[in-house]
């Protein structure tokens, strides 16, 4: 078990740097995806996965009751259909960029996979199949890389509900220039460094 959330660790602290570079930097700052009419619906889905993720880890993750588990492996259910939309989506979204590019496909083709690993992984120490059934732990007491496992969810959840909120925030045309009046005013003053 201890090899199993060592791994589910990996794969959540690996998802959770390449999110963001995928999430934050290229589709918020480099690329902003919110602004153009072609990316806007792709943006939609973005946000219900950016706001599905800290869910799944309070949820899923942390959780031991019964209904948070039904309702986390819910919230993984509509992420799944949630993700399949959005990959559908992204070849016209990105036409007023001439495509998406190669490298970024290759980004999230990670991303995807590693953060579905690490539920995947979760999951197979989670239940327990018998020949009573299937039922599922309610906790690993005294298991180390559970408890480290935990720790890198519980961190991950406020930086994860800050970027589902400007995914949100940045919908709206007000508070949108706001934030680009902000990150590129902070970008000019970097270049006058």
């Amino acid at each position: 078990m201890e090899i199993g959330f060592t791994i589910a660790t990996l794969m959540l602290l690996l998802f959770g740097l390449l999110a963001t570079f995928d999430g934050i930097y290229l589709h918020i700052f480099k690329y902003r995806l919110y602004r153009h009419k072609e990316s806007r619906f792709e943006h939609i889905t973005h946000t219900i996965r950016a706001l599905l993720f800290p869910l799944i880890l309070y949820f899923l993750f942390l959780q031991q009751t019964t209904a948070a588990f039904y309702v986390g492996v819910t919230f993984v259910v509509i992420d799944l259909i949630t993700l399949g939309v959005d990959a559908f989506v992204e070849k016209d979204s990105r036409a007023f960029m001439g495509g998406l590019p190669r490298w970024e496909y290759i980004i999230h083709l990670f991303v995807n996979g590693f953060h579905f690993a690490s539920i995947a992984v979760f999951l197979a120490l989670k239940l327990d199949i018998g020949a009573e059934g299937i039922s599922f732990r309610h906790g690993f007491p005294g298991v180390k890389a559970y408890e480290q496992f935990a720790w890198l969810a519980g961190q991950l959840i406020p930086g994860a509900l800050l970027f589902g909120v400007l995914h949100v925030v940045v919908m709206f045309p007000k508070p949108a220039a706001l934030w680009e009046r902000l990150t590129l005013m902070k970008a000019a003053n970097k270049e006058n460094l």
